[in-house]
């Protein structure tokens, strides 16, 4: 992202001349906070925006001066012809290779623009797409493929895989209701599959991990697990970890484990009575928060903590001491730095206006905190690389 500042000064000159096409203006931040010179030179952060809104956006965080830099809405900045900027409900944020890929939920479409500069290369039309994951030039996409809340009616859900290259859908495979967040291991792909309209509608909740071979796209087995998944990841020692919401009411979220089985396949290891609703793998560490909304009382309980994934304990039921952690009002998503373990919160505050991304230290300090998108919820570290051609 060098010279990011000049870039967008000139955008700015040029879109003023522009009379058809309304550019919501960049804005720039200096939280203080110093950086840590090494092989991370920014986050890319993708805020939802509210459902129906049309408000989703893409800031930067830029680390590679000695402080940090922090850009909001730049996506608009560096793409001011692209009708409607990014769209509504941004779901997933992720970098391969020298692209970055944005999956926008509600306009069906991911967004692939260049990892160093975010200017836009294409889009994939994609319905009601959800995550995505990556493998030897190949995107899969995870996609609920009915409408929108479709309810009792919705369609089982679908993985399609992408030419990274060309942008093209070249296959797909048939999965369970709803399917969410993916992993890969060895030469398959597993999805979990939430049956979130199902659960919504009474019929039920998913409870199943598809099980897809990739060389054919062809599901070959479901694992059962829990109701209603969502979170999917896998850790250094070829376990997925599988977050599981319940049904709000007299089922409470927990997290599971999978492990090898010993035909080649995957089982399920175990699970802890620990809600959690977003996670991030680091080494043996998988930190986490956890937001429980309980249909029944009414009130969400929030919770933080690690787990180590070889042990398979909580370790910590905390991540921070800093009374700032304890002022976010709505966690709603989490990174942590594989170098140097420093963390990042998401706060959606009210969901309908600007949320904060919050910097702790290794040891849980608190650092800085900055104003972003509404509903801050995904983001890719931009590692050092060469310059893009184009």
């Amino acid at each position: 992202m060098k010279h990011l500042a000049y870039y967008i000064l000139t955008l700015l000159l040029l879109s003023a001349c522009r009379q058809d096409v309304m550019i919501v203006p960049m804005e720039k931040s200096d939280p203080g906070g110093k950086t840590q010179k090494g092989d991370i030179v920014g986050m890319y952060l993708l805020n939802e925006g509210n459902m129906g809104s049309n408000k989703s956006s893409l800031d930067y965080l830029d680390l590679s001066d000695s402080t940090a830099h922090y850009y909001r809405n730049i996506y608009s900045e560096r793409n001011p012809s692209t009708v409607m900027s990014l769209g509504d409900v941004g779901n997933d944020c992720q970098i391969y290779g020298s692209r970055l890929w944005l999956v926008i939920n509600c306009s069906n479409k991911v967004e692939v623009a260049h990892a160093d500069d975010a200017v836009r290369i294409g889009k994939v039309d994609i319905p009601n797409c959800r995550y995505v994951s990556f493998k030897d030039g190949y995107a899969y996409v995870s996609s609920y493929v009915g409408s929108v809340y479709s309810g009792s009616s919705s369609p089982l859900g679908s993985v399609y895989k992408v030419d990274t290259l060309s942008l093209q859908k070249v296959d797909s495979c048939t999965v369970g209701y709803q399917p969410e967040e993916m992993a890969i291991i060895g030469n398959r792909l597993y999805v979990a599959n939430s049956g979130g309209y199902q659960g919504m509608t009474g019929q039920g909740y998913e409870s199943t991990v598809s099980v897809i071979d990739l060389a054919s796209m062809q599901e070959v087995d479901k694992i059962e697990v829990a109701p209603n998944l969502h979170h999917l990841k896998a850790d250094k020692y070829n376990q997925l970890w599988v977050t599981a919401r319940g049904n709000y009411m007299d089922e409470e979220s927990t997290i599971w484990w999978l492990e090898p089985d010993a035909n080649g396949g995957m089982k399920v290891g175990g699970h802890l009575d620990q809600p959690v609703s977003d996670l991030c793998i680091v080494g043996d560490s998988l930190y986490f928060y956890g937001s429980q909304w309980s249909e029944v009382t009414m009130t969400n309980t929030v919770t933080y903590g690690i787990i180590n994934v070889k042990t398979h304990q909580v370790v910590s039921t905390s991540l921070s001491d800093a009374p700032e952690i304890s002022k976010i009002r709505m966690p709603y998503g989490i990174i942590v730095n594989p170098i140097h373990r420093d963390f990042y919160l998401m706060d959606a505050k009210n969901y309908v206006s600007s949320g904060e991304l919050l910097h702790f230290l290794p040891d849980g300090t608190f650092d800085w905190k900055v104003k972003t998108g509404d509903i801050p919820a995904h983001a890719a570290f931009l590692f050092k690389s060469k310059k893009v051609k184009k």
